[in-house]
């Protein structure tokens, strides 16, 4: 494994080679991401426990999206079996990726509760008035200027954006280079420190874009169109598209951080 550092400028190029990568294999990312999102509805269905069963499989997700990059990059059309290739590896490395997902999906309940805790429970009121079959939009208003939970949101995303860090990369390396779970860890955090500028880049790219279609949408349909309502329709499949293109990216991230992926033998088919 190596370890290298890049200038905060890649930041731009990961992004972009994100988007290229997901127009080589359209159709092949838009089914990982389809059958990524109906597995999660299916786990949603669990009783109980079954927001922390999505969480526990976002490491093994993300991973597999890099793998399906790795492929779409060798011309190969990436498939939802992807997402079982790291479990179907070595049993060592499988049983690492699955703690890697218990520790994460624990660690994002705890965000929660001491989120809630600090807003006082209010996110979850606002998320259950805009679930509503008809919100209530003087409610909302009211929620949304509540400081309490703006400091509860706030907390949120520093808190996940730090927990981010050391799982940014830990199910690659295990998948890849075959370390521990505390190795892997300490690894991602290692490498995402080192290249803290280019990962500010990225994310502020990404901002960027985002910005820029929602200024898009809202000219072309508001002003041009005169059809304002049709804006949050236009947004919706613009939005799937971006998060498939960011998972897409994350393989771009690693091969900076941490070199070119050693290959794994895959399973015989």
């Amino acid at each position: 494994m190596k370890l290298l550092t890049v200038p905060a400028s890649r930041g731009v190029l990961w992004v972009r080679s994100g988007f290229r990568v997901f127009f080589s294999k359209p159709l092949g990312f838009a089914a990982l991401f389809a059958s990524f999102v109906l597995a999660a509805l299916f786990l949603l269905l669990v009783p109980s426990i079954g927001p922390l069963l999505v969480l526990i499989a976002m490491p093994l997700v993300s991973q597999g999206f890099m793998i399906g990059t790795q492929h779409a990059l060798a011309g190969r059309m990436p498939m939802p079996e992807v997402f079982t290739l790291p479990l179907r590896g070595p049993r060592s490395r499988a049983v690492d990726i699955l703690k890697v997902g218990l520790i994460y999906g624990a660690c994002s309940f705890l965000i929660m509760w001491i989120s809630s805790v600090v807003d006082g429970g209010r996110f979850e009121v606002l998320q259950q008035a805009m679930a509503e079959e008809t919100p209530d939009a003087e409610r909302i208003s009211f929620l949304l200027q509540d400081p309490m939970l703006l400091s509860g949101m706030l907390l949120r995303l520093a808190l996940a954006s730090l927990l981010s860090v050391p799982f940014w990369h830990a199910p690659a390396l295990i998948h890849w280079n075959g370390q521990s779970v505390a190795q892997s860890l300490f690894s991602s955090t290692v490498g995402c420190w080192r290249n803290k500028g280019a990962f500010a880049v990225f994310g502020a790219t990404w901002i960027m874009v985002i910005f820029a279609l929602g200024v898009l949408l809202s000219t072309v349909f508001s002003l041009l169109l005169d059809s304002p309502h049709l804006v949050p329709m236009a947004a919706l499949p613009a939005g799937l598209m971006f998060s498939t293109v960011f998972y897409a990216s994350l393989y771009f991230t690693f091969v900076d951080c941490f070199g070119d992926p050693e290959s794994t033998p895959e399973p015989a088919r």
